[in-house]
């Protein structure tokens, strides 16, 4: 794939078409110092109104909007969402639960996949390395109805063989950013 540009347009045009290579998923996006920017500031407040952002950016609302539908567009924004308090609603309990799988169960991994999905007690499932084949984090009100959660769904679920759970007391940590593992090209945006 070659492309020729020439006239004085010509640094716009090469920069226009690197980032249509990117937005197709030829090339990776980077980021840059003005993304990272925008970025901290939606993960601090995702309902930001748009001249706010722009104006904390130092960018004009158009040029702001821009980046943030091209950060959409290209996936590094996935959403937007809401924090809700788990105590203020009731499921304050939470514990990390590990379960390990039979392996001679056929299909175990399907069928554990589609029970979780339907558990609106796992808020979240992840596949793991070690003893174990899956971490979960669990939600319920309180003690019993985890306990009925863990024997009445868990414990029948095809092929699970052992379960292992830990009674999260209290969270140290819950609003990390990834961005502060990330470094910012120092070129232009997007590439």
């Amino acid at each position: 794939m070659s492309f020729i540009f020439h006239g004085q347009n010509a640094p716009y045009a090469v920069e226009s078409a690197i980032n249509r290579l990117q937005f197709h998923g030829i090339f990776d996006m980077t980021l840059d110092r003005t993304d990272m920017r925008i970025l901290r500031h939606l993960e601090q407040d995702g309902r930001i109104s748009n001249q706010d952002l722009a104006n904390a950016v130092a960018l004009s609302p158009s040029a702001c909007l821009r980046r943030v539908k091209l950060l959409e567009e290209r996936g590094v924004i996935e959403g937007y969402r809401c924090t809700i308090s788990p105590k203020n609603v009731g499921v304050a309990f939470e514990a990390l639960v590990q379960v390990s799988m039979r392996p001679d169960v056929p299909e175990w991994h399907d069928s554990f996949v589609a029970a979780i999905q339907s558990w609106p007690e796992v808020v979240s499932a992840q596949i793991v390395t070690g003893a174990s084949n899956y971490v979960l984090t669990v939600r319920t009100r309180d003690l019993d109805h985890y306990s009925d959660f863990v024997i009445h769904k868990l414990h029948r679920a095809s092929g699970v063989m052992a379960i292992n759970s830990s009674i999260v007391l209290t969270t140290l940590k819950r609003d990390g950013s990834i961005l502060d593992l990330v470094e910012p090209s120092a070129g232009g945006h997007g590439g």
